[in-house]
C-alpha cells in the first residue's frame, strides 16, 4: 500500500464529506456578489521561475513554492463552483482566469461511495493510453483540460491540501495553462500558441481506480456543481456541452435503494467520524496527515469497496452505474431514458444560454 494510494482514498472521502456539508448562506450569493479580477500578466510571467512547492505551512510563506507571495491553483472539478470553493471551504481568490491545459485530461475514475458518489473527477496525461469502454460519453472531449487558475495566499492553498484529502501521496506539480479569452463562443483551442504560464495541481496517477475505466457515472449532485462552476465561469460553451451531456447515477430499482440504505448505514456512520472529526485532531500544519492515519483510512476505504463487490452489488444491484440507462452508442439499451427526457434534462441549459449568450448551435447538438 502506497502513500500515493492513501491520499486517494483520503481525497475521496472528503470530496464524500463535503456531499453532507449544506451550502452556508454566504456561498449562494458569492457568485454574484463578489467580483474577483483577471490574473495579470504580470504575475502570469512570475509563475514561469517557479517550482513544485515540496512543503508549505501556513508559518511559511517563501519555503520551496518560490518567492510570490500567492500560489497559482489549477480548479477543474467541483472547485468551479463558488458554491465549493469559496462557500464550503472557505478560499477567496484574490485573482483568477480561465485556462487550458493541453497536456492533461478530465476524467471520472476516482472511486467515490456506491450507491451515492460513485466517482469524482480526476486527471490523467492525455499521452496516457487508456482502454476504451462504455463511457457514457465521459471520454468524448478530445482537447485539453479546460478550467480556472485561481491566485490564492499560500495559507489558502495550504487549506486546499487538507480539504483535497491531505494525503501525503500527492505530488504538486506545474502545469503548462494557457489564458482564454473568457468568452464563453470562443471554441478551445486544439494547440494553442499563445504564452503559458505556470499554475500548480495536486496530481496523483491513479493507484484506486476500478477495474473498467470509465464505468462508473458521477452523481447528479457532483456533476451540477461542475456544471453550475463552468457556467458561472463563462467556460467555453463547447466544453459546457460535452460537461452537460455526462450521464448521471441514479437508483432505478427497488433492490437498489434497500442496497443503498444498508450500505450507507453500515458505513457513512464510520467514515463521518473518521474524517468528519477524528482524523482532524492528527492533521499536521502543512495540510496532510501522518502515514498511519492516512494507511488507516485507506484500509477502512479499501474494505468498504471490498464489501460492495463482494456482497452488495451481488444481492441488491449495481451501485456505480444508472441500471437500465442508455448505452454508450446512444440507443435505447433498457429502455431507462428516452430522447425526450435527454431533451427535457438539456432545455434549462439551452434556454439559460440563448439568454445570455445568444448562440446554442454548439449546446444542440448534445440533444
Amino acid at each position: 500500500m502506497d502513500d500515493t494510494s492513501c491520499s486517494q482514498a483520503l481525497s475521496s472521502l472528503q470530496l464524500w464529506l463535503d456531499s453532507h456539508r449544506p451550502p452556508s448562506h454566504r456561498s449562494s450569493q458569492t457568485r454574484t456578489a463578489e467580483y474577483i479580477p483577471v490574473t495579470s500578466q504580470t504575475r502570469q510571467q512570475q509563475s514561469l521561475t517557479e517550482r513544485p512547492a515540496t512543503h508549505l505551512d501556513k508559518s511559511t510563506t517563501t519555503e520551496d513554492g518560490g518567492d510570490n507571495e500567492t500560489v497559482l491553483y489549477l480548479g477543474y472539478g467541483s472547485n468551479l463552483s463558488a458554491e465549493t470553493f469559496r462557500g464550503k471551504r472557505g478560499i477567496r481568490p484574490i485573482s483568477q482566469v480561465n485556462v487550458v491545459v493541453p497536456t492533461l485530461s478530465l476524467t471520472f475514475d476516482l472511486p467515490g461511495i456506491p450507491y451515492t458518489e460513485p466517482c469524482f473527477g480526476n486527471v490523467r496525461y492525455r499521452n496516457e493510453t487508456l482502454p476504451r469502454a462504455e463511457d457514457y460519453h465521459k471520454d468524448h472531449w478530445s482537447k485539453g483540460l479546460v478550467g480556472v487558475v485561481y491566485e490564492v495566499t499560500k495559507e489558502d492553498f495550504v487549506h486546499i491540501i487538507a480539504t483535497e484529502g491531505g494525503g501525503s501521496g500527492y505530488q504538486d506539480v506545474l502545469v503548462d495553462c494557457y489564458a482564454l479569452s473568457g468568452e464563453p463562443s470562443q471554441d478551445v483551442p486544439l494547440k494553442p500558441t499563445e504564452q503559458p504560464f505556470k499554475a500548480h495541481t495536486l496530481f496523483a496517477p491513479s493507484r484506486l481506480t476500478r477495474p473498467i475505466h470509465s464505468y462508473a457515472q458521477p452523481s447528479p449532485r457532483y456533476l451540477k456543481l461542475i456544471t453550475d462552476g463552468a457556467n458561472e465561469h463563462g467556460l467555453p460553451l463547447e466544453y459546457q456541452a460535452f460537461l452537460q451531456q455526462i450521464r448521471t447515477f441514479h437508483l432505478t430499482t427497488t433492490r437498489q435503494r434497500l442496497g443503498s440504505f444498508i450500505f450507507l448505514s453500515v458505513w457513512a456512520p464510520i467514515f463521518l467520524f473518521f474524517i468528519g472529526g477524528a482524523a482532524a485532531i492528527f492533521l499536521k500544519p502543512d495540510g496532510t496527515y501522518p502515514k498511519w492515519v492516512a494507511k488507516l483510512l485507506n484500509t477502512m476505504f479499501a474494505t468498504c469497496w471490498a464489501s460492495y463487490d463482494r456482497f452488495f452489488k451481488k444481492t441488491f444491484g449495481d451501485g456505480e452505474r444508472t441500471i437500465g440507462d442508455l448505452d454508450d452508442a446512444g440507443e435505447a439499451g433498457y429502455g431507462y431514458m428516452g430522447d425526450d427526457s435527454l431533451l427535457d434534462e438539456k432545455r434549462p441549459l439551452i434556454e439559460r444560454r440563448r439568454d445570455k449568450y445568444g448562440a446554442v448551435t454548439t449546446v444542440e447538438e448534445i440533444v
